[in-house]
Order: structure tokens, then C-alpha cells, then sequence
């Protein structure tokens, strides 16, 4: 295979039928590394938002057991890439997210907001580090993508076009961003978290984390700003990455994301069913709020 052989294959492909396949390639086999930072990112952002970090600040979920919150989100995530919205493990994966969901009064403005973000900022982070720009075929791809997965969430007139996820990202930031004690407490929590993997280095890894957050999140959480030089001297090893990876050839087997170093919570492995929470006095009382096949209890 070359470098550029599942581009072609992507063209060749109809982004609105064929949107699993483009999305696995780019995200498995394209950008693998790349998609997992910008989720990290992607749900990062969503702590700026009051209504968001003050909720996930009293679940306890992100400043006490952070690395499980971690691990959940992204295998939860990870199982209807690998599986698709049709197979048992895909709708036990949307049913546990839904299950979580709806155990707390969460609005569809902000859920869609969260859904917005894992299709503007993986495509933002790709564009500006990856070792190319996505192609038109992937963005439309993406945003199908995740206008299933928000209609299988039960989310309110989710966006369908990738320019309709971007506006509403931007203008849903520019109003909502700002200051909340509970939204600080995760974030602080989250970047330990990410620093901890690198054990003697996490301090060199927590500036650089705050090196790649743009000026409304820092104001947001009210982080002193980096220094340029900071700054720059990350971003530029991000762009150096990319030309080195632009160079190798092409990943021949997918790399999902249960493969990241990063997920340490589960050495045993795990089952699609057990991951999440389960708020106490909750369980039996919510469920997802589309309609699937029935999938017999205690199944993956």
C-alpha cells in the first residue's frame, strides 16, 4: 500500500451511504493518534461550559475517578466505531450512554453542543496537525456519522452538514463559555490526569497541554496564558510529527482506541455492558429513547 491509497479509497466511496467505512479509515487507519488527542480536547471544551463542568463536578465522575471516567468514555465511544449502530455491541454502547444520560437533567442544547464538538474539533486538530487536511468526502462522512449517532441519543434536530456542526459549535461557545468553580475542578482533574501517564514529566506535559488551549478556554478557566514561546515550540513539534508520519507508509490494520496505551483501567479486558455509571436509585428507570430490536439482558 502507499500513503495515499485510502484517500483513493475514500473518494471512491458515497459519503452519506458508505459514512462507517470512510469514518473507520480516517479514524482507525488515517488518524488514529490524531482522533484520540482531539476527543481528549473535544470533551475538554465542554467543561467551559457552566451548565457542563458545574453537572460533571457534582457526579464526582471526573475529579474522583477520573482515569475510569477516562476509559469508559473512550471504550464506550470506541465500540460503535468498531461495531456500528446496528450490532449488539454497538446498541448495548449507545444504551449505557443513553442510560447515563438520561439519569441527570441535561438539556438538548447541550447535548448537542458535546455532539458538535467530537465533529468540529477532530476535524480543526486533523487540519492543523494531522499529515494532511481531511477531504470533503470525510467531513460529510463525519458529520453523517455523528447525526446518526445523535438521532440513536434521541438528541432534538441535531446538525446535518459539517458548516451546520461548526456554526453551531462557535456560536454556542461565544454565548455560553465562562467561569464556574465545579468546571475549573474537572479541568484541573483532567489535565492531572493526562500530565500522570508521564510520570517525572507531567509537569513539562501539563504546560504543553495548556500550550494547545486557545484563548477562550483559558479565559474560560481563568489559566494564566502561556508564554509564545511555549506556545510555539509545541505546536511546532505537533507540525513536525505530521511531516514524519506523512512519510511512513499507511497503518494496515486498524488501531482502535481500546489499544491506547491510555486506557488503564480494564487490564483484564472488559464488557461493553459494565462500563459507565450507574446512578444509585436510577438503575430500571431510564433507557434509551429510540426504538431498537430487543437485545436479550446480560449480553455485551
Amino acid at each position: 500500500m502507499r500513503r495515499y491509497d485510502f484517500l483513493k479509497e475514500i473518494q471512491r466511496l458515497d459519503p452519506e451511504r458508505d459514512f462507517l467505512r470512510i469514518f473507520r479509515i480516517t479514524v482507525t487507519h488515517e488518524f488514529p493518534w490524531d482522533v484520540t488527542r482531539a476527543l481528549e480536547l473535544a470533551l475538554y471544551r465542554t467543561y467551559a461550559v457552566p451548565s457542563i463542568g458545574r453537572l460533571l463536578a457534582e457526579t464526582a465522575e471526573l475529579t474522583e475517578r477520573t482515569q475510569k471516567r477516562y476509559d469508559d468514555t473512550a471504550l464506550l465511544l470506541d465500540s460503535v466505531v468498531e461495531h456500528g449502530f446496528e450490532t449488539e455491541d454497538g446498541r448495548t454502547a449507545i444504551r449505557r450512554i443513553n442510560q447515563m444520560h438520561r439519569s441527570y437533567d441535561i438539556s438538548n442544547d447541550d447535548m448537542r453542543y458535546v455532539l458538535c464538538t467530537f465533529v468540529v474539533v477532530p476535524k480543526r486538530w486533523i487540519d492543523q496537525y494531522g499529515w494532511r487536511r481531511l477531504s470533503e468526502h470525510e467531513k460529510r462522512a463525519m458529520a453523517a456519522y455523528y447525526r446518526t449517532f445523535g438521532k440513536h441519543m434521541g438528541i432534538v434536530d441535531p446538525p446535518r452538514t459539517y458548516q451546520e456542526f461548526e456554526r453551531y459549535l462557535d456560536d454556542y461557545e461565544h454565548e455560553h463559555f465562562g467561569w464556574d468553580e465545579g468546571g475549573r475542578r474537572v479541568s484541573d482533574a483532567s489535565l492531572d490526569l493526562m500530565a500522570g501517564w508521564y510520570g517525572p514529566l507531567a509537569p513539562v506535559v501539563r504546560a504543553a497541554s495548556k500550550a494547545l488551549l486557545d484563548d477562550a478556554l483559558l479565559d474560560a478557566f481563568r489559566y494564566d496564558r502561556p508564554r509564545p514561546a511555549v506556545q510555539a515550540a509545541v505546536r511546532g513539534a505537533l507540525r513536525l510529527r505530521a511531516k514524519t508520519v506523512r512519510l511512513m507508509p499507511p497503518r494496515r490494520t486498524p488501531h482502535y482506541a481500546r489499544q491506547n496505551p491510555e486506557i488503564k483501567g480494564y487490564p483484564n479486558g472488559y464488557r461493553i455492558a459494565d462500563l459507565g455509571t450507574f446512578p444509585k436509585g436510577r438503575q430500571g428507570t431510564v433507557g434509551c429513547p429510540v426504538p431498537h430490536a430487543a437485545v436479550e439482558p446480560g449480553h455485551t
